[in-house]
Order: structure tokens, then sequence, then C-alpha cells
């Protein structure tokens, strides 16, 4: 590589750098200042994290980096922008909470810190060893970050159940990209669509799609392979489980369009009947699994596995409106989300701590007005009803199956989302019309903020759609 190719390659990975530096130093701070310096390291952290952010808006252009490894294009940054939203979201939700979480560590800042970074290598990945080493730097964080509560034996049960079924999921990623490769004899995403493109479809190579194809399903948890989902929501602490539902869901939807779309896309036949098969599969078990939930990180658990199976439905058309769909359908999903978990991280008492239990929601309307109707209006987005933010997501994925002639993959979704919609409007009922529970303490206003920013989006996305429905375009035609 020549110099001006090397200067070229770090200055389109300019906000990839800064995190890597920001978090050795953050480290070096944290490792000489001792616990005192939980507080500096947390908001150095969210620093680094909006550094990287506007670095990336306002100077990052197009181009490949790394010899094609690591690619620079509007989809890319689109996706790198939502998922550093999800994670500074994430991290300013944990403020005021990581001592009664027991996660007041300075190494927990770091620790997302590097997860961002791996989030942002996979999104920015175009290559299939790239993709491999973006995805293995996030989840190792996050196998520490599940299980960093110690004093938790469901913490750590939590963290070793991810740990275990995510390694699992890694070799088989792994071996899918053997044989890719073999079959190929390259590992860059172009050079692989340039010999499918030729005809050429050994059935070795679709047994390799397959097992990448499995690998990054397992980061999604689209069934069936969300075994893990439910118990390491639950067992984490709700901080954590926040930014698990957000930007690592992102950044391996990202991967999932970039692997199908850019690498296999000659061959879009094989890999549209696997994605149709995990749409379906987490839709069903996403609606019907979440009925019986009385714990309701468990229940947003399950509802994260049918939102990913309604954003696989966009995905399968294999059309640049359905790319587009996807994006848009990711972003909504993260507000939503973000904003349910800091109203679940308000379900706290003085006495008892935090609570999870459904019915301790019972009778919100009268304890507390603003957060009964901001938890309304996500409950009745994330059952996609008009004319909130989770309606307009469901509406351009299903929109674009039926614009691919999926005309049963969009019905089967309707009706997922009428099944689903039945554990929301239950939420909604105990919220308003059950007998009222003891009051929580009050919200921290961190919390408030970001459940009200978020209740704001969802309430008015009508109004910003347009310009949203733009970027995502943009976006899209990174691959068409």
């Amino acid at each position: 590589m020549t110099a001006e190719l090397l200067y070229s390659s770090l200055q389109l990975s300019i906000p990839e750098l800064m995190l890597a530096a920001g978090a050795m130093v953050l480290l070096m701070v944290g490792v000489f200042s001792g616990e005192r310096s939980v507080t500096l390291v947390n908001g150095l952290a969210v620093a680094l994290l909006i550094m990287a952010g506007l670095w990336l808006v306002l100077f990052t252009g197009d181009g490949a980096a790394y010899g094609g490894a690591f690619l620079s294009d509007p989809f890319a940054r689109f996706m790198k922008v939502v998922a550093l939203i999800g994670s500074i979201t994430a991290m300013v939700m944990t403020v005021g909470h990581a001592k009664s979480e027991r996660i007041d560590r300075f190494e927990f800042p770091v620790l997302i810190v590097l997860a961002t970074l791996g989030i942002m290598l996979m999104i920015a990945a175009n290559d299939l060893i790239a993709l491999y080493l973006g995805l293995e730097l996030q989840s190792l964080a996050l196998y520490v970050v599940a299980a960093i509560n110690r004093d938790s034996v469901r913490s750590t049960e939590a963290g070793l159940k991810y740990f275990v079924l995510g390694a699992l999921s890694s070799g088989m990623l792994l071996y899918g990209a053997s044989l890719v490769y073999g079959y190929t004899g390259f590992t860059g995403f172009d050079e692989i669509a340039a010999v499918l493109s030729d005809g050429e479809r050994p059935l070795g190579l679709v047994f390799g799609l397959v097992f990448l194809l499995t690998g990054i399903a397992f980061k999604i948890s689209a069934v069936p392979f969300h075994m893990w989902t439910p118990d390491v929501y639950e067992g984490a602490p709700t901080p954590v489980t926040a930014f698990f539902a957000a930007a690592p869901k992102i950044a391996a939807m990202a991967l999932f369009i970039r692997v199908t779309h850019a690498a296999f896309a000659p061959i879009a036949i094989d890999w549209q009947q696997i994605v149709v098969f995990l749409a379906i599969a987490s839709m069903v078990l996403g609606s019907f699994a979440a009925i019986g939930q009385t714990n309701i990180k468990r229940l947003m658990a399950y509802s994260s596995i049918g939102h990913m199976g309604y954003a696989l439905v966009g995905l399968a058309a294999g059309t640049q409106a359905g790319v587009r769909g996807v994006i848009i359908y990711m972003l909504v999903y993260m507000v939503m989300t973000l904003g349910t978990f800091a109203c679940i991280l308000a379900m706290r008492r003085k006495e008892e701590g935090n609570v999870e239990q459904i019915d301790e929601l019972a009778g919100l309307s009268s304890t507390n007005p603003f957060m009964a109707t901001v938890m309304t209006i996500f409950m009745f987005s994330l059952a996609g009803i008009p004319p909130l933010g989770g309606f307009f997501a469901k509406y351009v994925v299903f929109a674009a199956a039926i614009e691919a002639e999926l005309y049963w993959l969009a019905v089967i979704g309707v009706l997922a989302s009428v099944v689903g919609a039945y554990y929301y409007l239950r939420i909604v009922k105990i919220i308003w019309f059950d007998t009222p529970a003891p009051q929580f303490a009050p919200v921290a206003g961190e919390l408030k903020l970001v459940f009200g920013v978020s209740g704001l989006f969802i309430l008015g996305y009508m109004l910003v759609a347009s310009p949203l429905g733009l970027a995502a375009n943009v976006a899209a035609a990174s691959f068409f």
C-alpha cells in the first residue's frame, strides 16, 4: 500500500481511529485514577462518541479503504450515525443508575466504546475478514458487559449463556466464510459478487452462505437463533439490556444487508429463501411467545425477536425499496426501544429498587401521568397503530414486500402484528385501568429526557418522515 493510499484510508476511518485511541486513553485514566474516576470516564466516553458522530457527518466522504476491506458510503454513514445515537443514549441512561445497577465501574464505559467501535467496523466491512474482526470486537465487549454485575447470579448466567451461544454462532459464521473463500478464492465482497455473476453456483458455496447468514442471524436474534435473547435481556442490568436492544441490532442488520446485497446479489434467489424463513419464524414466535410473559424485560426480548422478523420482510424483497424500508424500520425500532427501556429503568421504588413485573405498572396513569402517556405511545407504536412511527415503519417494509410480489409474506406479517398487538395493549390496559400499585420513586432527569424526546419523535414521526425517507433512499441506493 502506497503512502497516498494509506493516507486516504486513514482519512476515511478517522471516527473509528478516534474511538480506538479514545478507549485506550479512557482505560488508562480509569486504571490510574481508580474507582473515583467512574463519572469522569463516563462523561468522556459520551463526549468521545459525540465527537466521532460529528466527524462522521461533517468530514467523512465516500471511498474504499485498506484495500477495499473498509467501505465508506451513504449507507455506512447513515447506519453508523444511527448506531452512535443508540450508544450515546444508552450511556446517558446509565447516569445516576450505575450504582443502583451495580455497574459503577470505569470499565463499563470503556467496554461500551469498544463495542461501538466493533459496531462501526461491522457496518463498514466490505470483506469477510473485516466482517469477522468487527463482529468479534463487538461481541467480546458485549460478553463482558452482560456479566459486569458479578454479584448477581442472573447477570453472570446471562453473560455465560451469551458467551457460549455467541462462540457457537461465531464458529458457524467463520466456517461459512471459509467455504465461501474456498469456492470463490476471494474474501472481498466485490470480488465474490464478480465470481458469482459468472453463473457458477456450487452447492458448497450455498452451504457457506447458509452458515454465514446463520452467524449474522444470531446477532439479530432471529428465530431459530434467538434462544439467548430472553435470558440475556432479563439477566443483564437494565442499562446494558437497553444497549443490547439498540446499537448492536442496527449493526447486525446493516451487516445482513451488506452481505446479501453486495457479496451475494447475483444469487439472490438463494438467500431470499433463507431470509423469508427467518422473517416468518421470527414474526410468529415473537408474537405468540410474548403473550404469557410477566417480566417486562423478557416481553421486550420477544418483542425484539418479532420486530427483527418485520425488518427482514423488507430485506426479503431484495429491492431498493426493501432496503430503504429496513433502514427506516431499524431507526424507528431503536427509538421506540430506547424510550421503552428508559421507562423500565424508571420503574423503581426506594425500598425495593428496580422492579420488572408488568403488574407493577398498574394504575401508573394516576401516579405518574407523563410517564404513563409516553409508555402508552411506545406500546401503541410497537403494535403498529397509526399515526405513530411504528405504523409507518411497518408500512414501508410491507409495501416493499408487496411491490416484490411477496404477498403472502406481507399477509403473515400483518396477521402477526395483530397477534402482537394483544400484549402491547394489555400493558396499556394495566397502566390506565388497573388498581394503582405503590408509586415509583421520582424519575431521574436523564430518563425523562430520553423517553420524552423518544415519545416526541414517535408521536410526530409524520413531520420528519419525508426527509428521513429521502436520506434512507440515498443510503439504500448504495447497493443499486
